[in-house]
């Protein structure tokens, strides 16, 4: 293992007080994953709903509805208490990947694998506008109040305007952008899979800063106090300090050496994250050092979504499984019977993840 400790800043995050939604990818702006909602102790299958092909993305929650892509070619709209279509809008026919929806003012916007930005009105289904990228889209969207930022595999995190799809500005990288840009105080970050994490100024799209992570990154990085928290492909976890922008600690398993693909959620001084090496990772925010794991059957690309005292995260073995987060101790697990690399979203006393058999579960009481 290697670990380089300073003195770190205060992990932990204060925000305004959070609706019970799950509008976007990791459930808030700065992508913690941590949800409003608190779920009854012992869950309940209460519905599926089939998506028709693989759901690799998160839904988004609003309003008792869900928004879920697929890689049917469609964004739909689900009656969060019924299980129940309200709308199918489609997209290109490469359909939906890892681009979770996000839902803001009436609108809910998606990229698809065929590089075009959608925004559709939530009360018709139908399309306000769309905007052409140049590469496939497979970072999530970050609505803001008359913007709405995407990053591309063209290299770019385009700003556009919420009106019109007008680009407000752009920001080129020297390679894809797959993260979800975490925004926090008119700062958006990103880790880059050219190495480069980057502060950008939302007004204007200036960038503030830039440092090097070391390592191709495809997790989004989650912002707590004057820290971002992400994973990357060389095998290790980062925490940066914003204010000093410099790594302030790596963590690398010192045996098992795989990819980080996983978004981490951070929650009381604990960093949570899934590892391809089957691995669910609670770390200590303060210094990298490892205070549990728990081991799946398959690699854990899902991001851990937390609730209370509990972590809830699907892993490639086909099951849904529920820990405790002060010990990552198996709490309840349930089993879909295909890969669960998408991301649990919670909401309204219910949680969502779609399969990659095309099945969307939701549990609650």
């Amino acid at each position: 293992m290697r670990l380089l400790i300073v003195p770190l800043f205060a992990a932990a995050c204060l925000w305004p007080q959070q609706k019970d939604e799950w509008p976007q990818f990791r459930g808030n702006p700065r992508l913690t994953g941590i949800a409003a909602s608190t779920l009854p102790k012992t869950l309940k299958l209460l519905w599926t709903y089939d998506a028709g092909e693989p759901v690799e993305s998160s839904a988004a929650i609003a309003d008792g509805v869900v928004y879920v892509g697929s890689g049917a070619g469609y964004l739909s709209a689900v009656d969060l208490a019924t299980g129940k279509a309200r709308w199918k809008y489609k997209v290109s026919p490469e359909g939906v990947g890892e681009s979770s929806p996000a839902v803001k003012n009436g609108v809910v916007y998606v990229g698809d694998l065929a590089g075009i930005f959608h925004a559709v009105d939530i009360k018709t289904g139908k399309a306000l506008w769309t905007f052409k990228t140049g590469g496939d889209i497979k970072s999530s969207p970050a609505p803001l109040d008359d913007r709405v930022l995407i990053g591309s595999y063209d290299g770019t995190l385009y700003c556009l305007s919420v009106k019109n799809g007008a680009v407000l500005w752009k920001v080129t990288t020297d390679n894809y952008v797959h993260a979800t840009p975490a925004v926090a105080d008119g700062v958006a970050y990103i880790s880059g899979c050219d190495e480069i994490f980057r502060g950008i100024r939302v007004a204007d799209g200036t960038q503030l800063f830039e440092f090097p992570s070391g390592a191709y990154t495809a997790a989004s990085p989650a912002l707590a106090g004057s820290a971002a928290y992400y994973g990357t492909f060389s095998n290790e976890v980062l925490a940066a300090n914003l204010k000093t922008r410099k790594i302030t600690w790596r963590y690398e398993n010192p045996e098992r050496h795989f990819p980080f693909y996983s978004s981490a959620a951070v929650v009381e001084g604990k960093v949570v994250l899934g590892g391809r090496d089957k691995l669910v990772y609670g770390l200590n925010a303060a210094t990298g050092k490892v205070l549990w794991t728990f081991t799946t059957k398959a690699r854990v690309d899902s991001s851990p979504a937390i609730s209370g005292d509990r972590v809830y995260v699907g892993s490639n073995d086909g099951r849904l499984y529920v820990l405790d987060v002060k010990s990552g101790a198996k709490v309840w697990e349930f089993e879909a019977g295909s890969p669960l690399s998408a991301s649990p979203a919670i909401a309204q006393g219910r949680l969502v993840i779609g399969a990659q058999d095309g099945r969307v579960y939701c549990f609650g009481m």
